[in-house]
């Protein structure tokens, strides 16, 4: 029992009103994200400042630094956001080696609907290819994690008896990044390119079972 009258009373409220205090944290950074996203896509990274970033969230400009202090930080915040947006949907149900291979192909097809996502990603990732830019660390990371993620893919469908002879592993992920890639490049410029299907006709020439 409590030595003090109405103390146990007031921790739940104490702590809804912490748990409520977190959620609109964390909602209101995901609303500058989504706004940093769609200025950064309008004006690139480098013509990007936080004030403008601001003022389209309609917080102040120290507001916006509690969050996110600099604007390395929110880039940063950002890609890792959509990375662990894509990241959940491809570990759904733990997916292996045809099956992972299967949901390459899905995110193709969803970043077709994300215009602003990929026209960034794609920008920055040629920017940061410079090792002095601020998201040089984290493509870099980000492409070794993905070729070896790849990689252990086609692995496990050679290893099910699924992949065509001759197929090696290492180098099947690399090429179909590298298609990735590219294929986003010419849809930004010529939406009509189909990159889910194309995907899926390479990937499917390397198996020996339907995609």
């Amino acid at each position: 029992m409590s030595p003090y009258p109405g103390e146990e009373a007031s921790r739940p409220t104490m702590t809804a009103e912490a748990n409520r205090g977190y959620a609109n944290g964390r909602a209101r950074q995901r609303e500058i994200l989504e706004k940093a996203v769609a200025l950064f896509g309008e004006s690139g990274y480098r013509g990007t400042s936080l004030r403008e970033i601001a003022a389209r969230c309609g917080v102040s400009h120290p507001g916006l630094k509690y969050h996110f202090p600099t604007k390395e930080a929110l880039l940063l915040a950002v890609l890792e956001q959509r990375d662990e947006d894509d990241s959940a949907r491809m570990a759904a149900d733990d997916p292996v080696g045809v099956e992972g291979l299967r949901r390459l192909v899905e995110i193709a097809a969803l970043n077709a609907d994300r215009r602003v996502v990929v026209d960034l990603f794609t920008s920055l990732a040629a920017e940061a290819t410079t090792p002095d830019h601020p998201a040089h660390t984290f493509f870099a990371e980000r492409y070794r994690k993905v070729i070896a993620a790849t990689t252990a893919a086609y692995e496990h469908a050679r290893e099910q008896g699924h992949l065509v002879a001759g197929v090696d592993p290492a180098t099947a992920a690399r090429q179909l990044l590298a298609l990735m890639d590219g294929l986003q490049v010419q849809w930004l410029y010529d939406p009509a390119t189909d990159m889910a299907g194309t995907l899926r006709a390479h990937i499917q020439r390397q198996l020996t079972v339907p995609l």
